[in-house]
């Protein structure tokens, strides 16, 4: 049976096209634990923008690298197998987030080992415990920011994402797929800052909360990045669809894409 479903080659891509939009998701989360200087990185000086009375440089988090990535395999996943196939990943997605966050939870409050607390001493971390804590106890805030920005942006991503295809046809992967990519990531980028930084601290009295110009500067620059990937990585679109065109065979492939789109007009 098992053997049988997996030589099926329609439900081993969605296995494949899957695996990847959630690892690559939860990646995402984890490395959003630091920020890095995007100036820097590459060598130059910052470049220090002002953005609604505010000094921005391309300060971002490092989950930025990722979110890209995923709402480009959101469109390609959309593409085969439709907002049902999408809907179910992304609420799978964040499920499997929360449990993640929920495990280091518990893992923070164990009581740690003796000789594990000055373990990494030698390499400048004085106190591995509290490190762990710093590191994997991230504000509920920015948590709940970021599921919450993620939902709104996968269902911006599928709902755009098909009405540019009901205009344009077959035609124009590049306009579909990088304009639902542009809308989503817009939205993305302002509600998970303006609920981890601006809504949350003043809601709970807990934590600095940012001023407005502050989450609208850092905010805009975000967006900026977000931009210029995703309209760096279209041709990443065309190099996947043709390998999944190859894998299905174009008979195949095209019934499937078919049967996404008549799914997106009803649902739509």
């Amino acid at each position: 049976m098992v053997k049988d479903l997996l030589r099926h080659k329609p439900t081993r891509l969605f296995l494949v096209l899957g695996g990847f939009f959630i690892a690559n998701a939860l990646i995402a989360e984890l490395m959003g634990v630091k920020l890095f200087s995007l100036e820097n990185t590459f060598g130059l000086d910052a470049m220090r923008l002002n953005i609604f009375g505010n000094e921005f440089s391309f300060n971002l988090t490092a989950g930025v690298l990722l979110w890209p990535v995923v709402f480009i395999m959101t469109d390609i996943i959309n593409e085969y197998y439709g907002m049902k196939g999408v809907r179910f990943l992304s609420f799978l997605t964040v499920g499997l987030i929360s449990y993640t966050f929920i495990m280091f939870q518990g893992a923070i409050h164990l009581t740690p080992a003796g000789f594990w607390v000055g373990n990494y001493q030698a390499q400048g971390v004085p106190d591995a415990d509290k490190a762990y804590r710093a590191i994997f106890g991230q504000s509920s805030w920015i948590i709940v920011g970021s599921l919450v920005a993620f939902l709104i942006g996968q269902v911006l991503d599928v709902f755009v994402f098909h009405k540019i295809k009901q205009a344009t046809g077959e035609k124009r992967i590049w306009l579909r797929a990088t304009g639902s990519t542009v809308v989503s990531q817009f939205v993305d980028s302002f509600v998970v800052l303006f609920i981890a930084f601006y809504i949350g601290p003043r809601v709970s009295g807990g934590g600095q909360a940012w001023s407005f110009g502050l989450v609208m500067s850092i905010c805009v620059g975000n967006y900026l990045y977000k931009f210029v990937m995703a309209v760096v990585l279209t041709p990443v679109i065309y190099l996947v669809h043709g390998i999944i065109e190859r894998y299905l065979g174009h008979e195949d492939a095209t019934k499937m894409r078919k049967a996404a789109m008549g799914e997106g007009s009803e649902g739509s």
